[in-house]
């Protein structure tokens, strides 16, 4: 998804908990016109964790026949986007050639690198009935190293995406490892990505990681004695043994992994270096991005 505005950072109202929770963001919702997102990172009390620095929850959005997403292409640099739904689709075209709709349970990787420019629409099936979309879009920083690589796109299915029972609760390990799985899915750094669903009084212990993040996407928590509401993130130290409790039937993102330096962001955006953003958006003025195959005529002008 597009940001669509020049400032990434959002304001949350934020607290801390326990001493193993070194921070609560609560994001506030955002209308984008005919549906909310809430965006948790970066936010001005923390920019990233490990190599995330960007989460959005979208929706959910109920959509007449007639509407629904339509972001038109535009760029990004340096860094490598995750799309993962909940529920409904999106198309997905890009400036390497991809074209693929993306669905429920499926993970979708799409690298920048030196460079990608991509749509986000719905297919007109989709559109001519009432329907919705709710998931979660994320970018992930890319090491120095990688950040000037090929632009590519990797799709994986549901299928494909391992699973794993812990203490009754039902995982996916969508990136990285944890609870004695891997996931096919490619990374760059050490990155952990998991989604469980907790039924009421049920608890699962946190993999450790150098830097990790609890979502609430539904449902509410609590960790000792901090409650985690329903759309916080909770920010934890590294401290080993933590377990999460859930107060009433929840869905849950945790995030993390290494933690990969100081990243600036701008607009669509990402570099390790202020200069190359600044190239970035030259590029984009002048039309130097290459085009989304099949959906060439429309772009988003870059923020002044």
């Amino acid at each position: 998804m597009s940001n669509l505005s020049k400032q990434v950072e959002h304001e949350c109202d934020s607290s801390t908990g326990c001493n193993a929770i070194e921070l609560l963001l609560h994001p506030r919702e955002k209308d984008l016109g005919g549906f909310s997102v809430r965006r948790v990172l970066p936010a001005v009390q923390r920019k990233m964790v490990g190599p995330w620095i960007f989460f959005d929850h979208m929706g959910p959005a109920e959509f007449s026949a007639g509407e629904g997403i339509n972001v038109r292409p535009h760029p990004h640099v340096n860094i490598a986007t995750v799309t993962y739904l909940f529920e409904g689709e999106i198309l997905h075209r890009d400036s390497v050639g991809s074209l693929q709709a993306i669905k429920p349970g499926d993970i979708n990787l799409m690298v920048a690198g030196s460079g990608i420019t991509h749509s986000e629409r719905e297919r007109p099936e989709l559109t001519a009935v009432d329907h919705t979309l709710h998931g979660l879009q994320l970018w992930l920083a890319l090491p120095e190293a990688d950040e000037e690589i090929d632009a590519a796109f990797y799709h994986y299915p549901e299928a494909d995406i391992p699973t794993a029972v812990v203490n009754d609760v039902a995982v996916r390990v969508m990136m990285g490892s944890a609870y004695g799985v891997t996931s096919p899915v490619k990374v760059f750094a050490k990155t952990l990505y998991v989604e469980a669903h907790l039924k009421a009084g049920q608890t699962l212990s946190l993999p450790d990681a150098d830097e990790r993040a609890v979502y609430v996407a539904k449902g509410k928590l609590k960790s000792k004695e901090t409650e985690i509401a329903e759309y916080a993130m909770a920010i934890f130290s590294d401290q080993k043994g933590i377990v999460l409790e859930a107060s009433v039937d929840s869905r849950i993102a945790i995030i993390g992994g290494e933690n990969i330096g100081k990243r600036y962001i701008e607009w669509n955006f990402v570099s390790s270096r202020k200069e190359r953003i600044e190239q970035a958006k030259e590029d984009w003025r002048e039309g130097r991005f290459p085009l989304v195959a099949g959906d060439e005529d429309e772009f988003i002008p870059l923020p002044e």
